[in-house]
Formats: C-alpha cells, structure tokens, sequence
C-alpha cells in the first residue's frame, strides 16, 4: 500500500481511474489524466462528463488545500467560469472548502465535496449556457468576504478580518481580546469563540495566518 494512503489515493485511484500519479519535483502529490464523473443535480438533468485534470495535492492535505488546473482549454478562461489567474481552478472561498473536507478528509472526499461540484457547474453551463446553477462568489477578496460574512454569521467585512485574525492566534490570547461579532465582551465570555473554536479544529494558526494576510493584500 502506497506510503500516501492516509490521503486515500489506492480509493481514489480505484474511484477515477483515469487519473494517475505523476512525478513530482516538490513533496506535493501529483496526479494526471482524465477525470471522468456522472452526477445528478437536484432537480437537473443528469450528466455525464470528463475533463483533463492536473491535481497537485500539498502534503500537509487535509490541512492545506489542493491545486486543479485544466489542462485542455476544456473550460473557457473569459471570466465567467471561476478559473483564476494562475489557471487554478476557483472551486469555492478556501475556508469553505476546508469545511467541506473535513467532514471526509480523503481525496475522495475532496473531489466528492468540491471537485464534482464545481465541474458539474461548469459542464451544466458549457451545454445548457446562462448563469451557474449554484450561487456564485465574486472573484477574489470581495468574493471571500462575501462568504465569510455567512459563514461567521457576521454583518461586516471588518469584522470578517477581525475574525481571521484571532484564529491566527493562540487561543489563550485570541481570548482575551475583543469579540470581533461587536457584543463588546472578551471573545473568552461571548458564545462566538465556540464557532471560532470549531474552525480551529479546521485548520492551523499558521494556516490562518497566511489567509489573513492574503486577503489583506487584496489576493
């Protein structure tokens, strides 16, 4: 058994198998080739479709996300399907992501959580045009927060940043700070540090750290 498969690669290999590993000059894990699924859409018609995948996976996944990238110009790169400027593609704001995974940390589980349902989409919109089925973000920053105000059950951008900061923290000082939800308590004595407490179990403070200062710099 692959020294790898606390990711789940022997399942997700046997799951897509038009996929395989392919060298890597880094310690992430690299795969290729032909991604094919078939999926159902509530309410949607069902549809059956492949694309020409590079999936480059970090080793500290499930703690770090993994890169896509289409590799036959399948998905048209005129803005309107999420693809980023480093030809990545755009599946959903990262901390969302993290979400998705954690609920089946395996490679399986990211494709199942995010990968599918991206394509989906796209391939939705390649045979059918007009707009995403499902909601869309808008690129970048504005696009995060945007998710984030959701996600934290916040009402400003501020506070969003506010928030990404303390889970960079160590949770005894991110405490004693003010709770950035504008209760006027310490986060220790508001009922929000549990939510932040959960993310925590998400991802690291190295992790946060990094996204706080991405967005910050405007992605």
């Amino acid at each position: 058994m692959l020294r790898q498969d606390i990711f789940g690669v022997v399942q997700f290999l046997k799951d897509y198998p038009g996929m395989s590993i392919a060298p890597s000059t880094s310690s992430n894990l690299v795969f290729k080739g032909s991604f094919s699924f078939t999926i159902k859409g509530k309410g949607e018609s069902q549809i059956v479709d492949s694309y020409q995948l590079k999936i480059s996976v970090p080793a500290t996944f499930p703690k770090a996300l993994p890169k896509v990238f289409e590799t036959d110009n399948k998905i048209p790169r005129n803005g309107n399907y999420h693809v980023n400027y480093d030809n990545t593609l755009c599946l959903g704001s990262p901390l969302r992501l993290m979400q998705k995974i954690s609920q089946n940390p395996t490679l399986v589980g990211f494709s199942e959580s995010c990968l599918v349902p991206y394509l989906y989409a796209v391939s939705f919109k390649l045979q059918n045009g007009g707009d995403f089925i499902f909601s869309e973000l808008a690129h970048g920053r504005n696009g995060i927060i945007a998710d984030y105000l959701e996600l934290f059950s916040l009402k400003t951008p501020n506070q969003v940043m506010q928030t990404l900061n303390l889970l960079g923290m160590k949770q005894r000082i991110a405490n004693k700070k003010p709770c950035p939800c504008g209760c006027g308590n310490r986060l220790a004595k508001c009922s929000f540090h549990k939510k932040l407490n959960s993310y925590r179990k998400i991802a690291n403070r190295n992790w946060f750290r990094k996204h706080f200062a991405n967005i910050g710099a405007g992605m």
